[in-house]
């Protein structure tokens, strides 16, 4: 996915099972640009995350209501390659960074709001179950060995690399100024950081249990929803990191087998 583009607008899929899976496209803990947010009228959201993620992000809007800014101060003096990207975010004159991230907290508001509610799937699964307890094992274990032969190299130096490698990615939008674009290359910059402690093997595999979840959640909303006269198509929102769309749309479009799955209760 190297020559893969740094889009702004939503990628519409087809399920051959029926439905169509809308991945949008948003950068971390920045609200993004209204004009470039999805018009669909979806029936359901699919968050990559796991339950323990769903309930932090929760605790962390209620702290932001409590003491605004103390999230990402704490993020920031963590010393954490996050840490480093909300500082960097913080420098430009962008909405942002916040934390909780803003647009999963957007959507997940409409979800609880909108005709009476809408399903939310959490797509991560939980570290109860045995399957996903191993690949995070394995994941563990690739960071540790990863992490002491990158650490010869400077985090800094590895950074720029990549953010500059990023600009030629950037999709030209009206909408996006040069300071939006500045934040894309370095949230490009985090992601690429963040995926080559574990490796191309556990990304791609992580990706396409993630996807087979995602098919799994379209099938369960299809299946539940009420379409009366059967004209119109399930629609699945799911919102994506801008650097890690390529790679869950593949993964998709490799048509796995779709999990079973149920929304949160």
């Amino acid at each position: 996915m190297d020559g893969a583009k740094l889009i702004w607008r939503e990628v519409v899929i087809e399920d051959p099972d029926g439905g169509k899976i809308i991945l949008w496209p948003h950068l971390p803990c920045i609200l993004m640009p209204n004009q470039i947010r999805s018009r669909e009228i979806w029936d359901g959201l699919a968050l990559l995350l796991s339950t323990n993620d769903f309930l932090s992000m929760k605790d962390d809007d209620m702290n932001e209501r409590k003491s605004p800014g103390a999230n990402v101060e704490a993020a920031i003096s963590s010393g954490t390659q996050f840490g480093k990207l909300l500082k960097e975010l913080r420098e430009l004159e962008i909405d942002g960074p916040h934390i909780p991230d803003p647009e999963p907290m957007r959507l997940v508001t409409h979800a609880q709001n909108a005709r009476g509610g809408l399903p939310i799937y959490l797509i991560e699964p939980d570290i109860s179950e045995e399957k996903w307890v191993d690949w995070l094992s394995r994941s563990a274990d690739m960071q540790v060995r990863i992490s002491s032969l990158l650490s010869r190299l400077t985090s800094n130096k590895r950074w720029k690399k990549d953010s500059t490698k990023a600009v030629s990615k950037i999709q030209h939008d009206r909408f996006i100024d040069t300071e939006m674009g500045a934040a894309s290359a370095t949230c490009f910059s985090w992601n690429a950081e963040e995926e080559r402690v574990i490796g191309r093997n556990l990304s791609e595999e992580r990706d396409m249990r993630f996807a087979s979840r995602i098919r799994g959640a379209l099938a369960d909303l299809r299946d539940s929803r009420v379409d009366v006269d059967g004209s119109s198509q399930t629609l699945l929102m799911v919102p994506v990191h801008q650097a890690r769309l390529p790679s869950i749309e593949e993964s998709i479009l490799a048509w796995p087998e779709p999990e079973t799955i149920r929304s949160m209760e």
